[in-house]
């Protein structure tokens, strides 16, 4: 006798929802925005299209979901506890991590700030969502250069500091060769030696 064929077992819609935003990171590693439509994003998530809608209303609001996912992420990987290493030598660690430096998740970064010049709606989630990887740099900053002694502009620091990261990533995404980790690594310390010491 013939085995009946298997169901495929019911996602929840908590899981449905990080199957679609799997679904368009996947999307623009491979193609930037172009590749972020309702048709190659139900196509990679193998759903149907009124699923997207149907859990986040619009492409807008997948959009904000995957950024808002990307950024917590981001803040968790930063935030880690790293044995053996003060607060802000493992913030440094964490931003040349794999999971932070990974080639595609800078393409999807980059899809993403594009986004954010000509999206309201994103733009309002990404001014919700810096403050607290801000504040993170500007705590590790301030715990660094009170350890030795040093009083800093720790707000002043960190704005130069991520505008830096933000530039390994652009530089990662053009050249790779010419962006390694250990190249990002040392370009930190070169850029905080001065304010926090080695």
């Amino acid at each position: 006798m013939a085995e009946a064929p298997r169901r495929k077992a019911r996602l929840s819609p908590a899981d449905r929802r990080a199957l679609l935003e799997d679904a368009a990171r996947a999307c623009m590693a491979r193609g930037g925005i172009r590749e972020f439509t309702v048709d190659k994003v139900a196509a990679e998530a193998g759903v149907s299209r009124g699923l997207i809608a149907h859990h986040f209303g619009s492409m807008d609001g997948l959009l904000v979901a995957v950024y808002a996912r990307m950024y917590r992420e981001w803040i968790a990987a930063i935030e880690a506890p790293r044995p053996g290493l003060t607060r802000i030598a493992a913030l440094v660690e964490a931003l040349v991590s794999p999971e932070i430096f990974d080639h595609d998740v800078l393409k999807i970064w980059l899809t993403l700030w594009g986004e954010i010049a000509t999206n309201p709606v994103l733009r309002e989630e990404h001014r919700r969502l810096y403050s607290s990887y801000r504040a993170a740099i500007v705590a590790a900053l301030a715990e660094a250069a009170a350890a030795r002694g040093r009083a800093i502009d720790a707000e002043t620091v960190a704005a130069a500091f991520i505008c830096l990261v933000d530039g390994f990533g652009v530089q990662r995404c053009v050249e790779p060769a010419l962006m390694t980790e250990a190249d990002a690594r040392a370009a930190c310390w070169a850029f905080l030696r001065p304010h926090v010491g080695a």
